[in-house]
C-alpha cells in the first residue's frame, strides 16, 4: 500500500519512466491536463508558476488525459509540441494517462483517494483539477479546474517554506 506520492513512477512525455521518489524534499503541483480545454491557457499559468518557484524546489507535473470531451485526442509527440509551441511549457510533462475509471492511473488512484473532492467525491469532474503535494509527499491540498495557477502562489509558498 503506497504511503507517499514517493512510492509512485510515471513516465515521461517520451516515454522513459521516472521514480516520483527523485522529487524527495521538493513540493509537487500535480495536474490533469488538455490541449483542447477552455482551462487550457491555464498551461500559462502553471508555467509562471514553474518559472517563479523551481528554484525555490516547486516542480510541476502536467498529465495529459483525453477523458474530457475528449480534449486532448493527439498523440504524446503532438501533445508535447502543442505545449511548448503555444504556451512555452518547461516544466515536466507526463505521458497521457486516464485519471478515473477502470484504467486510471495509480498515481491518481491514490491522489483523489488523499483528497477527495466536493462531498468526498474522489473522481476527477475535469482537466486541470490539480494537487498540491507538500516535501513529505503527502497531498496538502485538491485544487478545481476554474482555480487559477496564480491563486495557489499562497499555498505553494507556505508549503515552500
Amino acid at each position: 500500500m503506497p504511503t507517499s506520492i514517493y512510492d509512485f513512477e510515471a513516465q515521461q512525455i517520451n516515454g522513459q519512466s521516472v521514480p516520483l521518489r527523485q522529487y524527495e524534499g521538493k513540493v509537487l503541483l500535480i495536474v490533469n491536463t488538455a490541449s483542447a480545454c477552455g482551462f487550457t491557457p491555464q498551461f500559462g499559468g502553471l508555467e509562471e508558476l514553474h518559472k517563479e518557484y523551481a528554484d525555490k524546489g516547486l516542480v510541476v507535473l502536467g498529465f495529459p488525459c483525453n477523458q474530457f470531451g475528449a480534449q486532448d485526442p493527439g498523440g504524446n509527440d503532438e501533445i508535447a509540441s502543442f505545449c511548448q509551441l503555444n504556451y512555452g511549457v518547461s516544466f515536466p510533462m507526463m505521458a497521457k494517462i486516464d485519471v478515473n475509471g477502470a484504467n486510471a492511473s495509480p498515481l491518481y488512484k491514490w491522489l483523489t483517494a488523499e483528497a477527495p473532492g466536493l462531498l468526498g467525491s474522489k473522481a476527477i469532474k475535469w482537466n486541470f483539477t490539480k494537487f498540491l503535494v507538500g516535501k513529505d509527499g503527502h497531498v496538502i491540498r485538491r485544487y478545481a479546474p476554474q482555480d487559477a495557477p496564480k491563486k495557489l502562489a499562497g499555498d505553494i509558498e507556505a508549503a515552500l517554506a
